[in-house]
This record gives structure tokens, C-alpha cells and sequence, in this order.
């Protein structure tokens, strides 16, 4: 059985957006974590790498497991502690590209759902406590991994390239799981966004808030770094400047509409029963 390749996107972006700030210690090395700046502001800088010696097999090609779950925990916690006293908190870049979730024996039998939820607990607290929150996905954003690791951000971009996508799970599982294969899987994906693997379907359904096109994603050149610091920037100064601080902008898309419509018959249904 061929061995899934190892994308060295993520640990390329992290260190081009944060060059020689030192990382932070005490961490594992799958778990890259830096304070640098955004736009003259003080920034946690944060990505997932693979590390072909993790002791947790499943972990070793850039998932996230036990070890990054509860890493990011404590990097992203870390963060909202040492700023408890600042008035103008320090924003948190997640750098996505993530395959998978580990998927193993070990994993479930040590509590992998629990590692991944303190770490999307820990994103939705920063961003709670007024942490102003990007995600910036420059690879794969998949499954449980993508859940704990940027999901939670006040704004979510993303590269517009073929290497990019975000999905529950991929192509050969979701055929497994819906008994199609996967040839029909990608025709329906061609009139079903949600269904589609691709980073302009996922952007119709409201999640990005900006597509950016970059010459060379694998390997950036310092004018792809400066496109995506001058994005990430727009981004903090969008979200310090949204007086909601909340994830509303996601209703925007254009295959939201049900979803909205949803919401505002709850919403109407709430105020009438509490009046």
C-alpha cells in the first residue's frame, strides 16, 4: 500500500509570513507556533506540519492527532492568558494544511475526539475573548483536522489554486460511505457545491472571505508573500473594524439562501414565543 505524499505547503507559508522569529518551545515538532506581527500588530503565527518520526503512526503525514490537538490547545490558551490584561489583543494566523484527523486504534482509544475539541474550543475562546482570529488555507483543509485547526476563525481565506480543498472527508472515503464511486461522486459534484472538493465551490458557499491568486503556492516568491501579509492585513483590520466580532459573514454566499431563510423563521418563531 502506497504511503499518502507529505505537502510542504503549510511549514513553506509559516515560515515565508514569519521568517526568522523564533518559534515557540515546548511544543511538538509537528506543531510550528511563532510570535511575529500583522500589520505592525502583534500576531501568534500557527501551523500543522507533518513529522515523520511522531510517535502516533497516523500522525506523521500532517494530521492532526492527539499530540496537535491538545498542543494547539495550550499554544492558542497560552495566548488569550498572557493578553488577559491588553486592551488590543494580539491576533492568531492559522496557517491550514491539514489532511486528516489521525485516524487510529490508539487514537480513539486515547481520546482523539476530546483533543480536537479542546483545541476548536481554544480558537472559538480567543475569539471570544476579542483575539481577532484568520485562517489562511494554502493546502488541504479536511475533515475533523480542518474543524479544530482554523475553522473557528473570525475570517477564513484561502489560495486559489488546485492544490486547495476543503471537504469532511475525502474522495475514496465519501465513495465508501455513500456506496458511489468516485467517479459519480465528482459528477455530482459538478451541480452540488457542497458536495465539490474544489476551493471555488467551497467559496460560493459563503465560508471564504477572499480567494487569492498566488504565482507559485508551492513555493512562494516574495511578491506571493506580500499579496497574502497585505490580505492577511485587510483581514485584522476588517475584523477590528466589525463591531459583531462573530462568524455572521459566512450567511453571505450564494448558496446560503435556505440557510438564511431558516434562520430568520427561527428567529421570528423565538421572538414570538418569548413575547
Amino acid at each position: 500500500m502506497s504511503q499518502p505524499t507529505i505537502s510542504q505547503r503549510g511549514r513553506d507559508w509559516f515560515h515565508a509570513l514569519c521568517g526568522s522569529t523564533p518559534l515557540q518551545k515546548g511544543l511538538p515538532p509537528s506543531l510550528l507556533v511563532a510570535d511575529g506581527e500583522l500589520a505592525g500588530q502583534p500576531a501568534r503565527y500557527v501551523a500543522v506540519v507533518a513529522d515523520p518520526h511522531n510517535p502516533f503512526v497516523r500522525a506523521r503525514h500532517g494530521e492532526v492527532g492527539l499530540l496537535e490537538g491538545w498542543a494547539l490547545a495550550a499554544a492558542i490558551d497560552a495566548a488569550v492568558h498572557a493578553d488577559q490584561q491588553e486592551t488590543d489583543k494580539r491576533a492568531i494566523v492559522a496557517i491550514i494544511d491539514v489532511p486528516s484527523q489521525a485516524y487510529g486504534r490508539r487514537e480513539e482509544a486515547y481520546g482523539i475526539h476530546q483533543a480536537l475539541a479542546a483545541a476548536a474550543a481554544a480558537y472559538a475562546s480567543a475569539r471570544l475573548a476579542g483575539h481577532p482570529v484568520i485562517g489562511l488555507i494554502v493546502g488541504k483543509a479536511m475533515s475533523g483536522a480542518f474543524l479544530a485547526h482554523g475553522y473557528q476563525a473570525n475570517r477564513l481565506l484561502a489560495l486559489d489554486d488546485a492544490g486547495v480543498m476543503v471537504h469532511a472527508m475525502g474522495k475514496q472515503a465519501a465513495a465508501r460511505i455513500t456506496l458511489r464511486s468516485v467517479d459519480e461522486l465528482e459528477t455530482l459534484a459538478a451541480s452540488i457545491a457542497p458536495m465539490a472538493y474544489d476551493i471555488a465551490s467551497y467559496a460560493s458557499l459563503g465560508l471564504l472571505w477572499q480567494l487569492l491568486k498566488v504565482n507559485q503556492p508551492d513555493q512562494p516568491t516574495p511578491a506571493d508573500v506580500q499579496r497574502v501579509r497585505s490580505a492577511l492585513a485587510d483581514a485584522l483590520h476588517d475584523i477590528q473594524a466589525d463591531p459583531q466580532r462573530g462568524l455572521q459573514q459566512r450567511l453571505h454566499g450564494e448558496h446560503r439562501q435556505a440557510t438564511r431563510k431558516v434562520r430568520e423563521l427561527l428567529q421570528g418563531q423565538w421572538a414570538e414565543n418569548a413575547g
